[in-house]
């Protein structure tokens, strides 16, 4: 750029500066480019070394790039991890510097109160910990941390409040909680009242996990409360519970349950009263649900088990079971749980139809004490070759123990050279009724 000799000496001087201006501008605008370049490849270059994942790599990625709160972090993960005689303190020190570069970042401060509390610093771990879940409130692993820091410094009732926003947070997180909180000792009522929140899914399982664990006092608990909810509750979700109650023998806990699952059913199960007929859905008019008090129908090698709507003897169903004449099967996987009373006597009737059954060993109704079968065992004649629809009935009485009966469809193996069964039987209108004020017949089974 030249100037005229004739300018005004003012308006040359105002050009110069507006040139050295401009030069300066670009200068800076080249070194901030620059640095922004060297940023980019330092911060590549530390995380190429953060990827590679082993402690060196880590310490090699944070010695490039030292005040990036995500590497300060991870090279004391690391070095907690590490097997070599870790410096408590040299862990502190980088969460400490994660914090300070991140002050809004919980997760770091949770792990710097897991370092503190390493070192033995409790109240500095609690307030640590506070200032986590003071940023992040509701975080299921933050809380989950929390929760386990009150457990051990025997605080139940902040760990317990602790472990409501984890369960709150995270349904995953419900098994490990419930099994923390019973390994601590903490009292079930407590456990009930503070930490499980009071939607249907938390209770229920909740009481999946008591009966899991056998414990069945609580699993009643547990249970009134979700009654007193007012929850419309599956059968299929109280499965597990009432299969408790029945290995425990709990009858009348059983009894009510289901009746409690029936009357708040979204199914409108209408065939599964106990007014008088004591079997739940005998004619099969509502699909099987295959648990609580409801038929069970288990899967064997050669037999197929469904619900015929062409064949029937009362309604407009029946159960079908088709033998594929391939095996000498041992079957009794058609059954059904019935409380009874005891010292009583009950008359049983199933309708039964057959085609082609080719066995000398034909299924057979059998019914037995569901714990200990030498209290009550009787079974009706088998059936076999074609026929159709016709009762099979039983009369029987039991004994001082019996208050839980097993209803099941059987065939025992045949012993005889040609042993393989085919063939279809159709049940249908099963029932047990309780005989009241009658005689009971000489000639009914008795048990074995």
């Amino acid at each position: 750029m030249s100037f005229s000799t004739t300018q005004p000496v003012a308006e040359r001087r105002t050009q110069t500066e507006r040139r050295w201006a401009y030069l300066i501008f670009r200068a800076g605008i080249s070194l901030a480019l620059l640095y922004s370049i060297y940023l980019v490849a330092v911060q590549a270059i530390a995380g190429w070394h953060l990827n590679r994942g082993s402690p060196e790599e880590i310490r090699k990625a944070t010695a490039w790039d030292p005040d990036n709160a995500e590497l300060c972090a991870a090279r004391a993960h690391s070095l907690q991890l590490s097997f070599d005689g870790t410096d408590v303190n040299q862990v502190i020190g980088l969460y400490e510097t994660a914090t300070r570069l991140s002050p809004n970042r919980a997760q770091y401060w949770a792990e710097l109160g897991g370092s503190y509390e390493w070192a033995g610093r409790a109240e500095e771990a609690r307030r640590t910990y506070a200032r986590a879940q003071e940023l992040f409130p509701n975080s299921p692993e933050i809380n989950w941390k929390l929760g386990n820091f009150y457990i051990r410094a025997g605080k139940t009732h902040e760990a317990l409040s602790a472990f409501h926003k984890t369960l709150l947070g995270d349904p995953q997180m419900r098994a490990p909680v419930f099994d923390l909180a019973w390994r601590a000792g903490i009292d079930q009522l407590d456990i009930l009242r503070e930490m499980i929140p009071a939607d249907t899914a938390s209770l229920l399982a909740y009481l999946d996990f008591l009966a899991a664990t056998e414990r069945l006092d609580e699993a009643s608990q547990t249970w009134a409360r979700l009654l007193r909810s007012g929850a419309r509750i599956g059968p299929q979700a109280v499965f597990p519970y009432l299969d408790a109650l029945i290995r425990h023998d709990r009858v009348e806990e059983l009894e009510a349950a289901w009746a409690a699952v029936l009357e708040r059913s979204h199914s409108g199960l209408r065939h599964r009263s106990f007014d008088p007929n004591r079997i739940t859905n005998g004619s099969f008019e509502d699909d099987i649900l295959a648990g609580g008090l409801d038929w069970r129908v288990l899967p064997a090698e050669g037999v197929i088990v469904d619900v015929d709507s062409r064949a029937f003897f009362d309604g407009v169903r029946s159960l079908r079971i088709r033998f594929d004449g391939k095996h000498n099967v041992s079957y009794s996987h058609v059954l059904q749980y019935v409380p009874v009373k005891p010292n009583s006597v009950y008359r049983f009737i199933g309708y039964v139809r057959a085609q082609g059954l080719t066995t000398d060993s034909g299924p057979r109704f059998q019914i037995c004490d569901a714990k200990d079968a030498s209290r009550l065992s009787v079974e009706s004649e088998p059936v076999t070759g074609t026929r159709n629809w016709s009762p099979r009935q039983l009369e029987f009485r039991t004994g001082p123990k019996t208050r839980l009966a097993v209803v099941r469809v059987a065939r025992p193996p045949s012993r005889m050279f040609d042993n393989r069964i085919s063939g279809t039987l159709w049940i249908d209108r099963v029932s047990l009724i309780a005989v009241e004020g009658q005689a009971w017949k000489a000639s009914a089974a008795m048990p074995r």
